[in-house]
């Protein structure tokens, strides 16, 4: 009998090892195989915009090294709901990529009611980049620094107001944001969108206002607007010569745009890992870089559990901001 038991117990041990074995030969061989047909990489937004623009340039580069293509399928709609929410219910094949940051994935799940979970939903590849902000006033302001425009907005004769291309958007929290560190008092005046926002403040018709690195830059270098500070936590290479907010006696203000690529949740660790190699070398080409900084943009990687960190990270500061300040977006 204990001859018996101790064999059937080798042969159960037998079978586990083979199954682990196939598993991990499995592995290995859908990283060696994958991609074998075309992956789709869901923008969602319209053509055109930064996350589209950003989103081709990795796809085609990826392209070339894989052999395979990155098709990108723009599925806008629900400020970026639609598109993430398509994502979040693809097989987990690999076939399916997502190519979103800083509003699906950190701001949108605060706002809106998403049938999504930012975390548990997807599986991170690859942060692709980052892209800073500038904070410009009317030149009619008398506010040369941040710490000239605080002393300028605690005054009692001060009745300052801020430009945003719409409620929830990145400027409009980046401007909450620095009124909460700064405990300032600015008026909030939503426009349909960056360009008109813009246009308002080249004409004086409001104060402040928090946009676009390339956008806002050339109007300030054709003196339209007054630049005076980037909203990283380090100075830009894009602008080496302009200060920060933190600099500026701002502590722990940071806003950028962010940008990665993540696939549905369990996707299998092996093309996880071919994906984000892929993504890696891509963003390191010196033609990636230069079109990126040409977008206003830091092209930075990191592994996936860079990635996974900092999502939460954002993910909880936006939801902070978001609970403190009681920001809605009207009929949600």
């Amino acid at each position: 009998m204990h001859t018996d038991g101790l064999h059937r117990r080798s042969i159960v041990a037998l079978c586990l090892n083979a199954a682990l074995l196939a598993g991990l030969a499995a592995n290995v061989a859908d990283a060696q195989e994958y991609p074998v047909k075309p992956i789709r990489m869901i923008v969602p937004f319209a053509p055109g915009g930064p996350n589209d623009v950003l989103g081709r340039i990795v796809a085609q580069k990826m392209s070339e090294q894989m052999g395979q293509q990155l098709i990108i399928d723009n599925r806008s709609g629900a400020g970026g709901g639609t598109g993430t929410v398509a994502v979040s219910v693809a097989p987990p094949d690999g076939y399916t990529l997502l190519f979103s940051g800083t509003s699906s994935l950190a701001i949108n799940p605060s706002l809106y009611k998403v049938p999504y979970d930012p975390l548990k939903d997807f599986a991170p590849i690859g942060l692709a980049g980052t892209a800073p902000s500038l904070l410009a006033t009317h030149p009619s302001v008398p506010a040369k620094s941040i710490s000239d425009l605080i002393v300028l907005a605690k005054a009692k004769s001060a009745r300052l107001n801020y430009a945003s291309g719409g409620i929830g958007g990145t400027p409009h929290l980046a401007a909450e944001l620095f009124k909460t560190i700064s405990q300032i008092q600015m008026e909030h005046v939503p426009f349909r969108g960056a360009a008109p926002a813009l246009t308002a403040l080249a004409s004086g018709e409001v104060d402040v206002y928090i946009g676009g690195i390339t956008s806002v830059l050339q109007l300030a270098n054709a003196g339209r607007i007054r630049a005076i500070a980037v909203t990283s936590a380090r100075r830009t290479p894009l602008m080496p010569q302009m200060p920060t907010f933190m600099e500026s006696g701002v502590p722990g203000y940071e806003i950028v745009n962010w940008y990665a690529m993540v696939a549905p949740a369990a996707t299998s660790a092996s093309i996880i890992k071919r994906l984000n190699a892929e993504l890696v070398k891509a963003l390191a080409t010196p033609d990636v870089t230069r079109r990126f900084a040409d977008l206003g943009t830091d092209a930075i990687s990191g592994t996936p559990e860079q990635l996974a960190a900092y999502h939460r990270q954002e993910l909880a500061k936006w939801t902070k901001l978001i609970k403190a300040t009681g920001i809605k977006v009207s009929g949600v």
